[in-house]
């Protein structure tokens, strides 16, 4: 996924600096017969990357670009991306293309957020309104039968490569792929989190994927009836949760729309969370937020708790992603979404320079009070038949 990396000063690898080069290529190429070629030569070597499980290889190039060519960084990602998640395969009847889908649900709620398998019903259901609204015509479509987590989700590009592959081999028959729930790993508890359904599509090559490809069609009107077809009966299986579904799109742009969209979801969700835990108006919380840096800013910290005590009740950290920097109105974005939430009393610390620090003991990251300093999040006494949770 493109994301700020950290520079290694390594020798690249053979085929490392080979990427490298092609990447830079193609940045500063002067035609669109130019960038032909160089994309044509670029996935070509990504692909052999790809099969030879050169994922250290690839994410060298990526951290060596990211500080020396930041240009040719984007053409590499996108193409790293693409071969990730599209692939062309010959089907019985020609030549079709392939692209991995990921299907986000945001969620919260006072119990677990369960990551489980889904029923063949639902299945059913879902593939209905995905070719109905969200794919083009003339798609097959496979569906894998599990809800995942985001610490299920599969990780790295050649791991993802692998899974992808599975997935159009299914597509391609237009059936649903099973997932073996053995050796997934376990979710954390958390009171805001993210959940996906992965799909793949097929198409015949040069025929549109998604119905906002076509004319009558905009991303706006299909995740609108995504929502409100969709959503009940996703529903139905996350029970006692409030649920958001985005729109579904390709794996790597799906994953860092999401990933955006939770952070405010997450304050939003909070503020609901401890209105119903602690029996308390919003307008008796009390929140701050302060940065923390590395180096540089590398994210917000954002601590709850009753305007009546200096208790820190619960947190969660609002990391930057992709281009995100100092320069970047997170303050406005964070004060616009907690006062729409009815908190009573909003601070912003933002002259403060902290330093990211965790718990000693149970690694729990610590957060702002109202005085600037980092503490450790103290919740008072829930129900038992609540179970532990943190906030993301």
């Amino acid at each position: 996924m493109k994301q700020r990396r950290h520079y290694s000063s390594h020798r690249l690898s053979r085929d490392a600096e080979r990427v490298s080069w092609l990447a830079r290529g193609l940045s500063d190429s002067g035609s669109r017969t130019e960038d032909a070629w160089w994309e044509n030569e670029l996935a070509l070597q990504i692909g052999k990357m790809l099969d030879n499980n050169q994922e250290e290889a690839l994410n060298q190039a990526l951290d060596r670009l990211q500080e020396t060519h930041a240009r040719a960084y984007d053409e590499l990602a996108d193409l790293i991306e693409a071969g990730v998640e599209g692939n062309m395969q010959n089907g019985p009847d020609g030549p079709r293309q392939t692209l991995l889908l990921a299907l986000p649900i945001l969620a919260w709620s006072r119990y677990s957020i369960p990551a489980r398998s889904l029923p063949a019903s639902l299945l059913t259901a879902l593939r209905v309104q995905l070719k109905a609204h969200v794919l083009a015509d003339d798609c097959r479509l496979a569906l894998a039968d599990f809800l995942y987590s985001p610490d299920q989700m599969p990780r790295g590009f050649v791991e993802t490569r692998r899974f992808a592959l599975q997935m159009e081999n299914a597509a391609l028959s237009d059936e649903d792929l099973s997932i073996p729930v053995t050796g997934l790993p376990e979710t954390g508890h958390y009171i805001s989190d993210l959940r996906y359904v992965l799909a793949s599509v097929s198409v015949p090559i040069g025929h549109p994927m998604l119905r906002w490809q076509e004319v009558d069609g905009s991303r706006e009107t299909a995740l609108g009836q995504w929502q409100a077809q969709a959503g009940p009966g996703i529903q139905a299986i996350l029970p006692g949760c409030n649920i958001q579904l985005l729109l579904p799109d390709a794996f790597f742009s799906a994953w860092r729309r999401a990933d955006q969209e939770a952070r405010g979801y997450a304050l939003a969700a909070t503020v609901s969370y401890l209105q119903a835990v602690l029996d308390l108006p919003a307008s008796a919380l009390r929140v701050v937020a302060a940065p923390y840096y590395e180096h540089r800013l590398v994210e917000w910290r954002i601590s709850f708790g009753r305007q009546s005590d200096d208790t820190v009740l619960h947190g969660i950290v609002w990391p930057l992603l992709g281009i995100e920097d100092e320069g970047t109105d997170v303050t406005g974005e964070i004060d616009a979404i907690l006062r729409q939430a009815g908190v009573g009393q909003i601070l912003i610390l933002d002259q403060q320079r902290l330093t990211p620090e965790y718990c000693d003991d149970c690694g729990a990251p610590l957060f702002p009070n109202a005085e600037g300093e980092s503490v450790h999040t103290e919740m008072p006494e829930l129900e038992n038949d609540m179970p532990p949770v943190h906030l993301h």
